[in-house]
This record gives C-alpha cells, sequence and structure tokens, in this order.
C-alpha cells in the first residue's frame, strides 16, 4: 500500500474511484432507460454506437494529451459531465425526457471521457518509479473497473426501487466529488520538445499529423499487428453482446440480473488484474498469454448460456472476463515500458481507439440482428468468436513470436527516440 502515500498517485487513484461509481452506475442506468423508453435492442444497439464511436475522436486526441495539463483536463472533464447529467432528471420533472433526449446525451458524455482514461495512463510513469508500475496499472484498474462490482450488484435493485433518473442525479454529484479530488493534483511538468519553443499553426498542424500518425504505426508493425486485429475481433462481438444484455436479462428476470450480469464482468475483470502481479507472467511469450486466455473466456463465455441455474450462469458469465482482465494489465505495462514518456498519451490513445473502432460496430449489428434472432443467440455467437481468435493466437506464428514481457523495454516499439520527436 506504500503507493497510496504517493500524493499525486492517492488523489489520482481516489478522484477516479468516485467518478468510476458516477460512471457504472450511469452506464446500467443509460442502457436500461433507453431499453424502457424504446422497448427494442434496437435503441440499446444504437445507443450503445452512440457511446462507443467518439473513440474515433479519442484516436485524434492522443498528440493534445500529450500537451495538455493532466489536472485541467480531468477537472474540466468532470465539471461538464456533472452538468450533462443534470439534464436528464431536469427533463424528467418537466415532462420532456425522451428516449431521443437520452441518445443525445450519451455520445457527449463519452466524448469528453474519452480524453480522461488516456491521459492518467500516460501521466502514471512520471509519478510513479519505473519499478511500481505494474503494481499501479493493477490499483488502477481497482479503480477503473472494481467499483463496477459493488455497483452493478446494487444498480438494478436502485433501478426497481429509485428508478432509473434517479441515478443520474447521484452520478452528477459522483463526479462533482471527483473533480475536487483531481484539484488537489501536483503534476510534474514534463518537458518535451513541443512545449521547448513556440510554433506557428502550419508547424502545430504538421507536428501533430506527423505524431498521430506515429501513435497508429506502433501498433500496426509486424509485431503487435496480428494481436491487434484479434482484439478488434474480441471488441465486436463485445459490442454484440453488450447491446442485448438488457433484453437477455429481462427474459431471465428484469433489471436485477442485469445488474448481476454486469457485477459478475466487472468482478472478472478485476479479479484477473489484481493477480497479474503474482501470477509472474512476464516470463511467458506475450502472444501465447493471449492465446490461452482468450481461448478459455471463450468457451465460458459461450456455455454459461446453458447454465439451467441462474446463480451458476452468472458465475460462468464472470469468470469468462477474468482472463480480459489479466491482458489488459499486461499489454498497457508492455507499452509504458517500451515506449519513451514522452510520446505516450498518442500511443495510449491510438490503442483505445483503434482496438475499440469495432465495438460501434458490434453495437449496431447485435442490436438490429438481435431483434430477429433473440439475444440469446447473439451472446452465443459472440462466445464463439471469441473462442476461435484465442484458437488462431495459439496457432499463428506472428503472434507466438512476440516477445516476453521481461525482455521488453524503452524503445522496444519505437526504435530511437528521434525518430518520434
Amino acid at each position: 500500500m506504500t503507493l497510496l502515500f504517493n500524493r499525486n498517485f492517492a488523489f489520482m487513484f481516489f478522484g477516479r474511484i468516485i467518478t468510476n461509481i458516477g460512471d457504472s452506475l450511469y452506464a446500467v442506468a443509460a442502457m436500461w432507460l433507453v431499453y424502457d423508453l424504446g422497448g427494442s435492442t434496437f435503441y440499446t444497439g444504437l445507443a450503445g454506437f452512440l457511446t462507443i464511436v467518439p473513440r474515433i475522436i479519442q484516436l485524434l486526441g492522443g498528440p493534445f494529451i500529450d500537451r495538455l495539463p493532466v489536472r485541467k483536463l480531468l477537472l474540466t472533464t468532470q465539471l461538464l459531465q456533472a452538468g450533462l447529467l443534470l439534464t436528464i432528471p431536469i427533463a424528467s420533472y418537466f415532462g420532456y425526457l425522451t428516449v431521443g433526449l437520452v441518445l443525445v446525451i450519451t455520445p457527449l458524455l463519452a466524448t469528453l471521457n474519452t480524453f480522461v482514461y488516456p491521459a492518467q495512463m500516460a501521466a502514471l510513469p512520471s509519478i510513479v518509479k519505473k519499478e511500481e508500475l505494474t503494481k499501479a496499472n493493477s490499483y488502477f484498474t481497482v479503480a477503473y473497473q472494481g467499483i463496477d462490482i459493488a455497483c452493478n450488484a446494487v444498480a438494478g435493485v436502485l433501478i426497481v426501487v429509485l428508478g432509473a433518473v434517479s441515478i443520474y442525479l447521484l452520478d452528477s454529484l459522483m463526479f462533482l466529488i471527483g473533480a475536487i479530488l483531481f484539484s488537489f493534483l501536483r503534476m510534474p511538468r514534463v518537458t518535451t520538445q513541443a512545449n521547448q519553443k513556440k510554433k506557428d499553426v502550419k508547424e502545430h498542424m504538421r507536428t501533430y499529423g506527423k505524431e498521430l500518425s506515429e501513435g497508429v504505426a506502433v501498433l500496426f508493425n509486424k509485431t503487435m499487428s496480428r494481436l491487434l486485429i484479434g482484439v478488434i475481433g474480441i471488441n465486436l462481438v463485445g459490442g454484440a453482446t453488450f447491446v442485448v444484455l438488457p433484453a437477455f436479462a429481462d427474459l431471465k428476470g428484469g433489471a436485477e440480473i442485469y445488474g448481476l450480469l454486469l457485477m459478475a464482468q466487472a468482478a472478472g475483470s478485476l479479479t484477473g488484474a489484481l493477480l497479474t502481479p503474482y501470477l509472474k507472467l512476464e516470463r511467458f511469450g506475450l502472444g501465447r498469454i493471449y492465446g490461452l486466455a482468450f481461448l478459455c473466456s471463450g468457451l465460458l463465455w459461450a456455455s454459461a448460456l446453458f447454465s439451467p441455474i441462474t446463480w451458476m450462469m452468472v458465475l460462468i458469465y464472470g469468470l469468462a472476463w477474468l482472463p480480459g482482465g489479466i491482458t489488459n494489465i499486461l499489454i498497457i505495462t508492455c507499452l509504458q515500458k517500451g515506449i519513451p514518456k514522452a510520446y505516450l498519451g498518442r500511443v495510449m490513445s491510438a490503442v483505445y481507439s483503434i482496438s475499440g473502432i469495432a465495438l460501434p460496430v458490434g453495437s449496431l449489428v447485435g442490436g438490429a440482428l438481435g431483434v430477429y434472432i433473440g439475444s440469446t443467440a447473439i451472446i452465443f455467437f459472440s462466445g464463439l468468436s471469441v473462442t476461435l481468435i484465442g484458437l488462431f493466437w495459439l496457432l499463428d506464428r506472428n503472434t507466438q513470436a512476440l516477445p516476453k514481457i521481461e525482455d521488453i523495454h524503452e524503445h522496444s516499439f519505437v526504435k530511437k527516440q528521434e525518430s518520434v520527436a
């Protein structure tokens, strides 16, 4: 727990916990409210699409994240999200709440959130020691995903007791508290070529385009491309599964089941993240870890549907997400070790945007197909697809040739710092 005595890490960590309470409750309330107001998986698919499509903005925002002060960025985004969330209970009070309004607010909130997580992850190497990065990432995943366990467990009950609209009011308060905590951050100044001298507008645009292309190039090199393509496929079916969960839960019992399924998903991811530092996986090849992890994940994902008992179905579905929690920590650690600190913002943004670029497509397709073939079939074929991707990684030579995590060092993915300066 020595990391919590680091002032900047502590404020960023607890600030993320508070805002994640808002994020987690909102994620459940928004999808259920859209399903309740629209009455179809088509609307939940559209909501999922509008939530995820701002990841394209995240890709374009990478170079800006490298330049903007982290404290100012976090404060601005949290306060704007608090204000936007208030519009839903206000509209409900005056009788103007519609599914259209919820669908408009959803992408605005998602856009603001796209800047937050990459900025925090890019800032971690500047506020913790190099040997503490894996542990710091695990702690941070507790704040990013772990709160989902408790919030998803109670969100379904809160929807039944208080209503989804009331959760929006609570979320607004959470973001306001988060902004207060982030205001205490005192981040060290990072000197880069970009802030050593003033540039005219044209030079800024040239530099921006160059930095953006270099961040993308890191991910599409021969070493990483097969892994990235597989992750895109997993996110495609993940988006389809997410948007049909409200309809599937409605078949199984209602909002409480929806909350339990999301809780199990978060619990699985968190457990994997917390176990990662103790599994000593650094001595294994990254490709082998990914192949085995998602082969197991896909099998559990698909088989959960065949359980005749509800609690067993929830448990198996949660276990399906445990391997993903492990691989998330490992890949972030690899990038933080293998890329110069001053350029992590653009690469992290590229990671989250490109790897998730299939999510909006999966959301639209899953929501539309769910109307015709049902939510259960969508979830089953999604799990089967993940199984096949894991099997492909195990058989593919390029993926199996990925280095061991312990062998990765700064410039492993960027040969010379001058090439990205």
